[in-house]
């Protein structure tokens, strides 16, 4: 669709910088003024976790649905996107959600909930994240990338059915989920303004989806099929930083950069702006700790909580699912397990 909207001086990539940095602005508004993150309601008792846990699954409802509606008027396609390969990688969607889970609780936060911190002034984030990023980046291309392959070789094979939609009652499957984590999330005790908000945010996954796989699509200067997510972002926008004369920024950059700037502003506008460092070398090395883990996890499975989760699972795809369970269950065992310390 591209090359009918008339632009003579614009290249997709560069559109798609524009369209991160949106997604990226209401992402950060969004979540900084709901407190959107997956770590917050798996820490603690559950009858304290239901608000954060509602929110959400608030999210990936409409993440589901509004992605499911996108597949069936014809918007978006999924049938060669690396979430649905045939092959299914069992070894790193396990392995690689189980160090995501395990880190974001040492480290304080998720990959985006970190991203949102540091718009509010949060320095502990913004360490985690640099670590985090160098780590992935070294997963995707560098020291640590035999590891990746190694692991990504141990697969099985499952033909049509690596996507629930390959299941007998094929999109009933996915929507099905959605409709029952909507329930859950209204049942949940989770303020109505939150609720609303994490809506908004499950939103941006198809709209991302749909603006890189639909609008930005062109024949001769395709972009590749990508929506909300931080693993590779961040690791993109580590590497334009350090090498922005040889690698443009793409939507990743865009992102990141966006999330920052619209967690500022909120943070700002609601007078939540505060400094804050890391306190001592135990917690330092906690953190950081954390940060590789999930910088190791978060290519291994795909993505983070959002990339894998929100947006991974709005594909309908079992990897997806599988590498977002991983990453609940570990992170509610590491939460419990640092608690009783």
């Amino acid at each position: 669709m591209f090359e009918s909207l008339g632009f003579e001086d614009v290249t997709p990539i560069a559109a798609s910088v524009v369209l991160g940095l949106g997604l990226g602005l209401a992402y950060g508004i969004l979540a900084q003024r709901s407190a959107f993150c997956l770590r917050r309601s798996l820490v603690g008792p559950w009858y304290e976790c239901l608000p954060a846990l509602g929110t959400w699954v608030m999210a990936l409802a409409f993440a589901i649905a509004g992605t499911r509606l996108a597949v069936a008027v014809g918007l978006v396609s999924f049938e060669e996107h690396r979430f649905l390969s045939p092959n299914f990688p069992i070894a790193s969607a396990l392995l690689g959600g189980a160090l995501f889970g395990a880190g974001m609780i040492l480290s304080g936060g998720c990959a985006s909930r970190l991203t949102v911190l540091v718009g509010t002034g949060n320095l502990r984030s913004l360490v985690v994240l640099l670590v985090f990023a160098v780590t992935a980046h070294a997963v995707m291309k560098g020291a640590l990338a035999p590891l990746r392959e190694t692991l990504g070789a141990i697969m099985i094979s499952g033909g049509d059915s690596v996507a629930l939609t390959a299941l007998p009652g094929r999109e009933a499957w996915p929507l099905g989920l959605a409709f029952f984590a909507l329930l859950f999330a209204l049942r949940s005790g989770a303020p109505v303004s939150h609720l609303v908000m994490a809506g908004a945010i499950g939103l941006l996954v198809p709209v991302g989806w749909v603006g890189t796989g639909f609008v930005l699509f062109d024949d001769f200067d395709p972009l590749p099929l990508q929506s909300m997510g931080f693993t590779g972002p961040m690791a993109d926008t580590l590497f334009w930083a350090i090498a922005a004369t040889s690698i443009p920024a793409g939507f990743g950059t865009g992102l990141a950069a966006g999330v920052v700037a619209g967690s500022l502003a909120a943070a700002l506008w609601a007078g939540e702006f505060r400094w804050r460092s890391l306190e001592s070398p135990r917690q330092t090395g906690r953190y950081l700790t954390g940060g590789v883990m999930m910088g190791v996890g978060g290519v291994l499975a795909g993505g983070c909580t959002v990339g894998a989760g929100l947006s991974g699972v709005s594909t309908a795809s079992l990897a997806a699912l599988l590498a977002l369970a991983a990453m609940t269950v570990t992170a509610r065992v590491s939460g419990l397990f640092l608690a009783a310390r």
